[in-house]
């Protein structure tokens, strides 16, 4: 191994480190949503544990994913499947402050949080895999060509494992805001559907069974319909618990909004015009924001998850004291 002791002390390995580094926290903006997603639920107390193990387990099977599996991805029904899992965690999600029956013991409820994750990481992480090990491949020939192998192996490890401490930080900024922001809630849940949608509709059987053409033209709708499956489903489930705030019939409308502006920009501006694309996007972000800041401030049924938890409760102390 003194080779790769050698190598470890070249500036190579290190610009190849950061490089890996930086892939893996670009692709690794959806998962920071899952896990402060998954863990808002949680007592104050076990959040950090919460986002801690999420995101140790998320990066370990990452490891595993890129070192040994990046490939799978390619077999026909995997994303199908991991897409419907992918679904199915982004419901549960959205709709979990309705649950009469969230107040579970702690230490279930906890693990229930790493699950979630890990669930929803593996599925995320089909696409983001292939990335990783193609620049950690490419940089390890870079640095040492005649032990490139021994060279990816460390440098997959070393990026993604020191990127957990990034990711755990993306996500207590996250949690912070979507204890805050009912809204911001069902915003993650939509994004998770929309990747879930777009995952689904690049499965090797989809291209089999439409074709080439039908394919592509399923991928254009693929994250769109994600997004309203989530949202529909979840406003569904929560209207069968309790009535709908203001926050989410907004969210409903707003969808609806984004996915149309969304079509409208991609059919006035080519697929070479990036910049103009992203502006258009940020200007119909701004005008939906400057809505939902109209809404709050007239005070309505706003509603966080604080006083969502706190009028369950309240509900509940009142049935036991009729009984």
């Amino acid at each position: 191994m003194d080779f790769l002791w050698q190598d470890i002390t070249h500036a190579p390995f290190w610009i190849a480190a950061l490089q890996i580094i930086g892939v893996n926290i670009i692709l690794s903006g959806d998962n920071a949503v899952v896990i402060a997603m998954a863990c808002l639920s949680l007592p104050p107390r076990q959040r950090l544990w919460g986002m801690v193990l999420g995101a140790g387990v998320a990066v370990l099977l990452r490891v595993i994913f890129t070192l040994v599996v990046a490939q799978a991805m390619t077999y026909p029904f995997l994303k199908l499947v991991g897409g419907a899992l992918l679904f199915w965690v982004a419901i549960k999600l959205v709709t979990e402050d309705a649950d009469e029956d969230s107040q579970m013991e702690s230490g279930e409820t906890i693990w229930r949080a790493v699950r979630i994750v890990v669930i929803a990481d593996i599925v995320m992480s089909l696409d983001n895999v292939i990335a990783i090990a193609a620049a950690a491949e490419l940089a390890a020939a870079q640095v040492d060509a005649a032990h490139a192998a021994a060279i990816k192996a460390t440098l997959i490890i070393f990026g993604l494992a020191t990127s957990v401490p990034l990711i755990i930080a993306g996500s207590a900024i996250l949690m912070a805001l979507l204890h805050r922001f009912r809204v911001l809630v069902w915003g993650g849940g939509a994004l998770l559907g929309w990747v879930a949608g777009d995952i689904m509709s690049g499965d090797p059987v989809i291209t089999t069974w439409l074709g080439e053409g039908g394919a592509a033209a399923l991928h254009v709708w693929g994250g769109r319909l994600g997004a309203l499956i989530v949202v529909c489903a979840g406003l569904w489930i929560v209207r069968t618990r309790r009535t709908w705030t203001g926050e989410e019939i907004w969210t409903f409308f707003a969808l609806l909004v984004w996915i149309a502006a969304d079509m409208l920009i991609g059919q006035g501006f080519g697929p070479d015009e990036t910049a103009k694309i992203w502006t258009a996007r940020l200007l119909v972000f701004m005008v939906l924001a400057a809505q939902y800041v109209v809404l709050r401030s007239r005070g309505g049924d706003e509603v966080t998850v604080v006083e969502m938890e706190e009028t369950v409760i309240v509900e509940r102390e009142r049935e036991r004291d009729k009984v």
